[in-house]
Protein backbone atom coordinates (compact mmCIF):
# COMPACT_ATOMS: atom_id res chain seq x y z
CA UNK A 1 0.00 0.00 0.00
CA UNK A 2 1.39 3.36 -0.98
CA UNK A 3 1.63 6.47 1.13
CA UNK A 4 -1.02 8.09 -1.10
CA UNK A 5 -3.63 5.50 -0.13
CA UNK A 6 -2.80 5.99 3.56
CA UNK A 7 -3.16 9.76 3.60
CA UNK A 8 -6.34 11.84 3.57
CA UNK A 9 -4.68 14.74 1.69
CA UNK A 10 -1.88 14.92 -0.93
CA UNK A 11 0.28 17.15 1.27
CA UNK A 12 0.00 14.63 4.10
CA UNK A 13 1.05 11.82 1.74
CA UNK A 14 4.11 13.83 0.74
CA UNK A 15 4.87 14.63 4.38
CA UNK A 16 4.60 10.95 5.32
CA UNK A 17 7.06 9.96 2.60
CA UNK A 18 9.45 12.76 3.61
CA UNK A 19 9.30 11.63 7.25
CA UNK A 20 10.10 8.06 6.24
CA UNK A 21 13.08 9.26 4.17
CA UNK A 22 14.30 11.30 7.14
CA UNK A 23 14.04 8.24 9.39
CA UNK A 24 16.04 6.22 6.85
CA UNK A 25 18.76 8.89 6.82
CA UNK A 26 18.97 9.01 10.63
CA UNK A 27 18.96 5.22 10.99
CA UNK A 28 21.52 4.83 8.22
CA UNK A 29 23.91 7.41 9.63
CA UNK A 30 23.61 5.88 13.09
CA UNK A 31 24.26 2.39 11.69
CA UNK A 32 27.28 3.57 9.70
CA UNK A 33 28.87 5.34 12.65
CA UNK A 34 28.16 2.38 14.94
CA UNK A 35 29.71 -0.05 12.46
CA UNK A 36 32.83 2.10 12.15
CA UNK A 37 33.14 2.25 15.92
CA UNK A 38 32.76 -1.51 16.21
CA UNK A 39 35.53 -2.25 13.71
CA UNK A 40 37.86 0.41 15.12
CA UNK A 41 37.40 -0.68 18.75
CA UNK A 42 39.69 -3.70 18.33
CA UNK A 43 42.05 -2.32 15.68
CA UNK A 44 42.73 1.30 16.63
CA UNK A 45 41.64 2.67 20.05
CA UNK A 46 42.61 6.21 19.02
CA UNK A 47 40.40 6.12 15.94
CA UNK A 48 37.64 4.50 18.00
CA UNK A 49 37.71 7.43 20.43
CA UNK A 50 37.36 9.91 17.57
CA UNK A 51 34.47 7.94 16.06
CA UNK A 52 32.78 7.71 19.48
CA UNK A 53 33.02 11.48 19.91
CA UNK A 54 31.53 12.03 16.45
CA UNK A 55 28.69 9.62 17.18
CA UNK A 56 27.84 11.39 20.45
CA UNK A 57 27.87 14.74 18.62
CA UNK A 58 25.51 13.33 15.97
CA UNK A 59 23.11 12.10 18.67
CA UNK A 60 23.19 15.44 20.50
CA UNK A 61 22.75 17.39 17.26
CA UNK A 62 20.09 15.31 15.50
CA UNK A 63 18.80 12.18 17.23
CA UNK A 64 17.86 13.51 20.67
CA UNK A 65 16.41 16.87 19.53
CA UNK A 66 14.25 14.97 17.04
CA UNK A 67 12.96 12.71 19.82
CA UNK A 68 12.17 15.73 21.99
CA UNK A 69 10.27 17.38 19.14
CA UNK A 70 8.26 14.20 18.58
CA UNK A 71 7.18 14.17 22.21
CA UNK A 72 6.16 17.84 22.04
CA UNK A 73 4.31 17.83 18.71
CA UNK A 74 3.69 14.45 17.10
CA UNK A 75 2.93 12.23 20.07
CA UNK A 76 0.23 14.42 21.71
CA UNK A 77 -1.74 14.34 18.45
CA UNK A 78 -1.29 10.56 18.14
CA UNK A 79 -2.19 9.92 21.78
CA UNK A 80 -5.63 11.45 21.21
CA UNK A 81 -6.48 8.80 18.60
CA UNK A 82 -8.44 5.67 19.65
CA UNK A 83 -6.37 2.79 21.09
CA UNK A 84 -3.04 4.57 20.60
CA UNK A 85 -2.21 5.63 24.17
CA UNK A 86 -0.18 2.54 25.10
CA UNK A 87 1.75 2.69 21.83
CA UNK A 88 2.74 6.31 22.41
CA UNK A 89 3.72 5.62 26.02
CA UNK A 90 5.96 2.79 24.86
CA UNK A 91 7.62 5.06 22.30
CA UNK A 92 8.25 7.71 24.95
CA UNK A 93 9.83 5.02 27.14
CA UNK A 94 12.08 4.08 24.22
CA UNK A 95 13.17 7.71 23.97
CA UNK A 96 14.27 7.50 27.60
CA UNK A 97 16.25 4.35 26.81
CA UNK A 98 17.90 6.07 23.84
CA UNK A 99 18.90 9.02 26.01
CA UNK A 100 20.39 6.65 28.58
CA UNK A 101 22.37 4.82 25.88
CA UNK A 102 23.74 8.10 24.52
CA UNK A 103 24.81 9.07 28.04
CA UNK A 104 26.47 5.66 28.47
CA UNK A 105 28.21 6.10 25.12
CA UNK A 106 29.36 9.55 26.18
CA UNK A 107 30.88 8.22 29.42
CA UNK A 108 32.17 4.86 28.15
CA UNK A 109 35.69 4.27 29.56
CA UNK A 110 36.79 1.81 26.85
CA UNK A 111 36.19 1.43 23.09
CA UNK A 112 34.63 -2.02 23.42
CA UNK A 113 32.05 -0.74 25.87
CA UNK A 114 31.30 2.24 23.64
CA UNK A 115 30.84 -0.09 20.66
CA UNK A 116 28.36 -2.21 22.62
CA UNK A 117 26.38 0.89 23.62
CA UNK A 118 26.39 2.13 20.03
CA UNK A 119 25.13 -1.21 18.71
CA UNK A 120 22.34 -1.30 21.30
CA UNK A 121 21.34 2.25 20.35
CA UNK A 122 21.31 1.33 16.67
CA UNK A 123 19.04 -1.69 17.20
CA UNK A 124 16.66 0.23 19.46
CA UNK A 125 16.40 3.17 17.06
CA UNK A 126 15.73 0.95 14.04
CA UNK A 127 12.93 -0.83 15.89
CA UNK A 128 11.61 2.52 17.10
CA UNK A 129 11.34 4.14 13.67
CA UNK A 130 9.79 0.96 12.26
CA UNK A 131 6.88 1.49 14.68
CA UNK A 132 6.65 5.14 13.77
CA UNK A 133 6.70 4.44 10.03
CA UNK A 134 4.33 1.49 10.25
CA UNK A 135 1.89 2.71 12.89
CA UNK A 136 2.11 6.31 14.09
CA UNK A 137 2.57 8.17 10.80
CA UNK A 138 -0.14 6.24 8.88
CA UNK A 139 -2.59 6.71 11.75
CA UNK A 140 -2.01 10.46 11.78
CA UNK A 141 -2.12 10.69 7.99
CA UNK A 142 -5.70 9.36 7.84
CA UNK A 143 -7.03 10.83 11.11
CA UNK A 144 -9.90 13.30 10.63
CA UNK A 145 -8.95 16.81 11.60
CA UNK A 146 -5.22 16.06 11.79
CA UNK A 147 -2.80 17.58 9.29
CA UNK A 148 0.36 15.49 9.36
CA UNK A 149 2.20 17.95 7.13
CA UNK A 150 1.59 20.76 9.61
CA UNK A 151 2.72 18.64 12.56
CA UNK A 152 5.95 17.58 10.85
CA UNK A 153 6.71 21.14 9.77
CA UNK A 154 6.37 22.31 13.37
CA UNK A 155 8.55 19.41 14.52
CA UNK A 156 11.37 20.30 12.20
CA UNK A 157 11.15 23.95 13.19
CA UNK A 158 11.60 22.89 16.81
CA UNK A 159 14.58 20.70 15.92
CA UNK A 160 16.20 23.58 14.02
CA UNK A 161 15.63 26.05 16.85
CA UNK A 162 16.93 23.55 19.42
CA UNK A 163 20.26 23.29 17.54
CA UNK A 164 21.44 26.81 16.67
CA UNK A 165 24.07 27.27 13.98
CA UNK A 166 26.66 28.19 16.63
CA UNK A 167 26.09 24.87 18.39
CA UNK A 168 26.45 22.97 15.13
CA UNK A 169 29.71 24.79 14.45
CA UNK A 170 30.94 23.95 17.95
CA UNK A 171 30.14 20.27 17.41
CA UNK A 172 31.98 20.23 14.11
CA UNK A 173 34.94 22.03 15.68
CA UNK A 174 35.05 19.48 18.49
CA UNK A 175 35.11 16.70 15.91
CA UNK A 176 37.92 18.40 14.04
CA UNK A 177 39.90 18.77 17.28
CA UNK A 178 39.45 15.05 17.93
CA UNK A 179 40.65 14.28 14.40
CA UNK A 180 43.79 16.35 14.91
CA UNK A 181 44.49 14.65 18.24
CA UNK A 182 44.30 11.22 16.65
CA UNK A 183 46.43 12.25 13.67
CA UNK A 184 49.08 13.76 15.95
CA UNK A 185 49.22 10.60 18.03
CA UNK A 186 49.60 8.51 14.89
CA UNK A 187 52.37 10.67 13.50
CA UNK A 188 54.31 10.77 16.74
CA UNK A 189 54.05 7.21 17.94
CA UNK A 190 57.51 6.29 16.56
CA UNK A 191 56.49 2.68 15.94
CA UNK A 192 57.08 2.83 12.19
CA UNK A 193 53.62 1.40 11.41
CA UNK A 194 51.51 3.46 9.01
CA UNK A 195 48.03 4.35 10.22
CA UNK A 196 46.45 2.81 7.10
CA UNK A 197 47.13 -0.65 8.52
CA UNK A 198 44.23 0.00 10.90
CA UNK A 199 41.71 1.16 8.28
CA UNK A 200 38.19 0.30 9.54
CA UNK A 201 35.97 -1.84 7.34
CA UNK A 202 32.25 -1.43 6.67
CA UNK A 203 30.51 -4.54 5.31
CA UNK A 204 27.07 -3.56 3.99
CA UNK A 205 26.16 -6.91 2.46
CA UNK A 206 23.81 -7.69 5.34
CA UNK A 207 22.43 -4.14 5.65
CA UNK A 208 18.83 -3.77 4.39
CA UNK A 209 18.80 -2.21 0.95
CA UNK A 210 16.70 0.75 2.10
CA UNK A 211 19.37 1.67 4.65
CA UNK A 212 22.49 0.76 2.70
CA UNK A 213 23.42 4.07 1.10
CA UNK A 214 22.56 6.10 4.20
CA UNK A 215 24.72 3.72 6.25
CA UNK A 216 27.70 4.34 3.97
CA UNK A 217 27.17 8.11 4.12
CA UNK A 218 27.11 7.97 7.91
CA UNK A 219 30.30 5.92 7.99
CA UNK A 220 32.05 8.31 5.62
CA UNK A 221 31.10 11.22 7.85
CA UNK A 222 33.18 9.53 10.56
CA UNK A 223 36.31 9.35 8.35
CA UNK A 224 38.61 12.37 8.89
CA UNK A 225 40.78 13.93 6.22
CA UNK A 226 43.92 11.87 5.64
CA UNK A 227 42.21 8.62 6.70
CA UNK A 228 40.19 5.97 4.90
CA UNK A 229 37.71 3.16 5.25
CA UNK A 230 37.18 -0.06 3.34
CA UNK A 231 33.71 -0.68 1.95
CA UNK A 232 32.54 -4.26 1.32
CA UNK A 233 29.54 -4.45 -1.04
CA UNK A 234 27.59 -7.30 -2.66
CA UNK A 235 28.02 -5.77 -6.15
CA UNK A 236 29.98 -3.05 -7.90
CA UNK A 237 28.56 0.04 -6.15
CA UNK A 238 28.75 2.44 -9.10
CA UNK A 239 25.47 4.26 -8.30
CA UNK A 240 26.61 4.70 -4.70
CA UNK A 241 29.98 6.07 -5.81
CA UNK A 242 28.18 8.58 -8.03
CA UNK A 243 26.09 9.70 -5.07
CA UNK A 244 29.19 10.03 -2.88
CA UNK A 245 30.83 12.23 -5.50
CA UNK A 246 27.68 14.30 -5.90
CA UNK A 247 27.40 14.69 -2.14
CA UNK A 248 31.09 15.51 -1.58
CA UNK A 249 32.74 16.48 -4.89
CA UNK A 250 36.39 15.44 -5.01
CA UNK A 251 36.58 14.54 -1.33
CA UNK A 252 37.05 10.77 -1.56
CA UNK A 253 39.54 8.79 -3.66
CA UNK A 254 38.34 5.31 -4.65
CA UNK A 255 40.60 2.27 -5.02
CA UNK A 256 39.23 -1.19 -5.85
CA UNK A 257 40.81 -3.89 -3.68
CA UNK A 258 38.59 -6.74 -4.89
CA UNK A 259 36.17 -6.98 -7.83
CA UNK A 260 33.78 -9.83 -7.07
CA UNK A 261 32.48 -12.32 -7.65
CA UNK A 262 31.01 -12.59 -4.13
CA UNK A 263 32.15 -9.23 -2.77
CA UNK A 264 33.52 -5.93 -3.96
CA UNK A 265 36.03 -4.29 -1.61
CA UNK A 266 36.87 -0.61 -2.11
CA UNK A 267 39.18 1.68 -0.20
CA UNK A 268 37.63 5.14 0.19
CA UNK A 269 40.29 7.66 1.15
CA UNK A 270 39.33 11.05 2.52
CA UNK A 271 41.63 13.51 0.74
Amino acid sequence: MSALTLASAPEDAEALEAAERHHVRLAGELAGRAAMLLTAADRDPGAAERIRAGLVAFCDRELLPYATAEESVLYPAARSLPDSRLLIESLIAEHSCMTALVDALRAAPAPTGAAADARALQVLFEEHVAKENGLVLPLLAVAPGVRLATLLEEMHERVSSATPADDRSDSQASGADADRTVETAQEGCGCGVHAEEAVPELDVRSVPHALRHATVFGALDAVPAGSAMVLVAPHDPLPLLAQIEQRNPGRFAVEYLQRGPEAWRLRLGHR
